[in-house]
């Protein structure tokens, strides 16, 4: 898709930056003169040139307050947020599988991180009066997979329900924010999400994704359209 977008030195935030939809997203804002900080566990070994890599375990308060701050005194602040992090590694086996454990991490990877980075960089935004918070949801929020991501399509939920509360709470000060709810990305992540389904069901790749397909495709939710694509 080819399009106009003219971020000259406004300061990007990305979670979640050195693969797939987030790897993309850096390197779009980046492409269009953006000055762009992602966090990272580790740095890759091939970084974008100009893009500031900051390595932070984002599933951890610590993580997120060592991004925000580096992000904080370097930058003095953001103009553009965007949380793309997020994922799903709770087993397959449906509700009795996922542990308190699960639960929590699926919490502290899919929610938490959007939710305390806001916190943490919002504030100078109010300030300023302008801004933009984008949160990568996913169409799970309203078609989980029982199987294998209740509990990620919860944690999704939550994230989508959230924008919209801070939305009307920091739209009439300037600050737009707004949550996307992408389908299937062909991404690392999606990958290893249809294999552990693929394994699950004793199948292959192409099995794992027909497998996930028709459980969107039948509709089982009541009053749901039918879907064709794979979440991520």
């Amino acid at each position: 898709m080819n399009f106009d977008l003219h971020l000259d030195g406004l300061r990007a935030v990305v979670t979640g930056g050195t693969q797939g939809l987030g790897a993309a997203v850096v390197k779009t804002l980046t492409e269009a003169g953006a000055r762009v900080a992602t966090s990272a566990r580790t740095v890759p070994a091939q970084p974008l040139q100009g893009v500031t890599y900051i390595a932070a375990d984002l599933s951890t308060a610590e993580g997120v307050n060592h991004l925000a701050q580096t992000v904080l005194q370097d930058w003095g602040g953001a103009d553009i947020l965007i949380n793309v992090l997020g994922g799903s590694k709770t087993p397959t086996g449906g509700f009795a599988a996922i542990s308190d454990e699960h639960w929590f991490a699926e919490l502290d990877l899919n929610l938490m991180p959007a939710v305390r980075l806001d916190r943490a960089l919002l504030p100078k935004m109010l300030v300023q009066g302008s801004g933009v918070i984008i949160h990568v949801s996913s169409i799970q929020r309203v078609l989980p997979l029982p199987d294998s991501t209740t509990a990620y399509a919860a944690a999704k939920a939550a994230l989508t329900t959230y924008s919209k509360s801070l939305a009307r709470e920091v739209t009439p000060k300037g600050v737009r924010v707004l949550s996307v709810a992408p389908g299937w990305i062909e991404t690392e992540a999606s990958v290893a999400f249809v294999e552990r389904m693929a394994t699950g069901a004793g199948t292959d790749y192409e099995g794992g994704k027909k497998l996930v397909m028709d459980w969107l495709g039948g509709s089982r939710l009541a009053g749901q359209p039918s879907q064709t694509r794979l979440p991520i």
